[in-house]
């Protein structure tokens, strides 16, 4: 399964280099692309002083350009957005396919005092579900927020789907480089799955911290090496990914099966 991360900055209303990069990813066969976190938008603190009115509209712009992109080059985008629904901002990670649109709402949202998320989106707060899971050509993905990634609840739903690789946009900052690569390494190899994470990069300044976003855009293999990553400039990554190799490493290993054996 050909698959390609977009590390971006943040690109507002402009399509130019989503275009390049798509129609580039197409003639590579790519099937699915996978962009990071407050690329399409702006970072969470702007976004704090920004009208709904604007939301929305940036929302129905990029909504109308992915799936025009999507339909155009056969291919399916995974887009994290904030989407506007009577007036309130939700967090969403939105599935565009030739075929279809589907919505997911980021369902643990980070409320740190200088990082509130939760505060300022309209996700509804409840039990856990399933994240995103679909298929293109047999091949299984679960796409889940980087925030989303700590928690082992949300795993518990990888392994109950036989899911073989979890997309994961991020928007990771600070001196956490190498925490989040140690989690996204560990989080494959315990569930023999690829793990791959599209990091934007970028800065942003307020009066209390500069926000570094520096990429590191990553793909873990399901015996938990690290296959490809980029640096921390604008780049275009395509990674190849084998259902047999989920399979293969879960036989290796057994995890699963020692689980099972217990239930």
């Amino acid at each position: 399964m050909r698959t390609a991360v977009l590390q971006l900055s943040a690109q507002g209303l402009s399509s130019t280099r989503l275009f390049k990069y798509i129609r580039i990813a197409h003639s590579k066969n790519v099937k699915v692309l996978v962009l990071g976190e407050y690329v399409l938008n702006p970072f969470f603190k702007e976004l704090q002083n920004m009208s709904v009115s604007m939301l929305k509209e940036q929302a129905q712009h990029q909504i109308k350009v992915l799936k025009e992109l999507s339909t155009t080059y056969n291919m399916t985008i995974i887009a994290p957005l904030v989407i506007v629904k009577k007036s309130l901002a939700y967090k969403t990670i939105v599935k565009f396919s030739p075929s279809s649109t589907s919505y997911y709402q980021q369902q643990i949202l980070i409320n740190y005092p200088h990082w509130n998320e939760e505060k300022f989106f309209a996700n509804e707060i409840k039990a856990l579900e399933s994240p995103m899971i679909f298929k293109v050509d047999g091949f299984k993905f679960a796409v889940m927020s980087g925030f989303e990634l700590h928690f082992d609840q949300l795993w518990s739903y990888i392994n109950t789907k036989n899911v073989d690789a979890v997309l994961v946009p991020s928007v990771s900052t600070f001196d956490s480089y190498q925490r989040w690569k140690n989690i996204i390494v560990t989080r494959a190899f315990t569930h023999n799955c690829y793990v791959l994470r599209a990091n934007r990069i970028g800065e942003f300044k307020d009066k209390d911290f500069s926000w570094k976003f520096y990429g590191d855009s990553i793909l873990a293999s399901p015996n938990g090496d690290i296959v490809s990553h980029l640096g921390n400039k604008e780049e275009l990554m395509i990674v190849d990914m084998s259902h047999s190799e989920v399979i293969q490493a879960r036989r290796n290993w057994g995890f699963k099966d020692i689980v099972n054996k217990r239930v």
